[in-house]
């Protein structure tokens, strides 16, 4: 693969899988915690927390991720002052302890927090599915044996819910890999991005494009692997 393109662009078809990478974990993990407590927030009796969560998952679900993309690097950052748009971009770095932390550009932040809102509303129905997919008998089981409402959602609901939305969870992850793509409109150098700037300096398309869709099908495959392992260990856990 070396004799079809040099060193150089291979690293930069690697830095922009790892930006991919890094990006699609961020935004999933997040995501996920903030899915959560919109799928409460749905499943709740009071209209104070779900017609609130109702609209966010409207909005979200039936807007473009590519807009809510724009409006977060564009849209967003025309409101702020032009001194905070400027402190955004330029890049800083506080040391803590034995680390670096580095602030993240304003098209790594635009972008993350496009992705992980967008895909929250995505999660949030997953989980909010799981949860509604636990029989009410074994609730009113858990309350029949004095369970307080916290522990029967802590130990009866929640690992049930889990186990049921465990595999279309798996399937959002892999659409957040797939959906990090397009925040190379705002500039974001990922794995798309990566591949477009060795195409556009070496015209060598196919090798640019080729591997960088080889590193999506790997990025794909390994979630892919480890939904499969997980979800059978969760089959089977009873049976042990």
């Amino acid at each position: 693969m070396t004799d079809w393109l040099a060193p150089k662009y291979l690293d930069w078809l690697f830095t922009g899988f790892g930006v991919t990478v890094a990006l699609a974990l961020a935004a999933s993990a997040t995501a996920t915690l903030l899915g959560f407590g919109l799928a409460v927030a749905r499943n709740s009796h009071s209209a104070l927390f779900a017609r609130p969560a109702t609209a966010y998952v409207a909005l979200m679900r039936n807007t473009p991720l590519l807009v809510q993309l724009f409006f977060w690097y564009f849209g967003v950052a025309a409101l702020l002052p032009a001194s905070a748009v400027q402190w955004l971009s330029q890049a800083h770095v506080w040391h803590v302890v034995l680390f670096d932390i580095r602030w993240p550009t304003l098209e790594t932040l635009a972008g993350f927090i496009g992705l992980t809102l967008y895909t929250t509303a995505f999660i949030g129905e997953e989980i909010r599915a799981g949860l509604r997919g636990v029989p009410a008998g074994q609730t009113h089981a858990a309350a029949a044996l004095g369970l307080s409402r916290f522990a029967i959602f802590r130990h009866v609901v929640l690992p049930q819910a889990v186990r049921i939305a465990m595999p279309p969870l798996f399937g959002q992850y892999m659409n957040v890999v797939k959906n990090s793509s397009l925040t190379m409109a705002i500039g974001l150098a990922e794995l798309s991005y990566a591949s477009r700037q060795v195409e556009t300096e070496t015209f060598k398309t196919f090798q640019a494009f080729g591997i960088a869709t080889l590193l999506y099908v790997g990025a794909i495959a390994l979630i892919e692997a480890v939904s499969m392992v997980t979800t059978h260990r969760h089959a089977t856990a009873p049976s042990r």
